[in-house]
């Protein structure tokens, strides 16, 4: 009976652990294809706040942006 319960619960455990692992694979890889923003967005966005920007202050930003993904 005890024996049972610890393969229950190791079942849970193996299952969640392959399921947080896996859920993050694919995010990963569809955050790669498909990033939320894009270097058009971001000159929309600085251009509504009253400035216009250079390209290289519009790549400075995907950069930072980029490298926090």
């Amino acid at each position: 009976m005890l024996i049972d319960i610890l393969y229950v619960l190791g079942g849970i455990i193996i299952g969640l652990v392959i399921g947080f692992f896996g859920a993050r694979h694919i995010m990963q890889k569809e955050l790669k294809k498909n990033p939320p923003i894009n270097e058009k967005m971001i000159e929309v966005m600085m251009s509504s706040m009253g400035r216009k920007p250079s390209q290289k202050q519009v790549r400075q930003v995907m950069n930072q942006m980029t490298r926090y993904m």
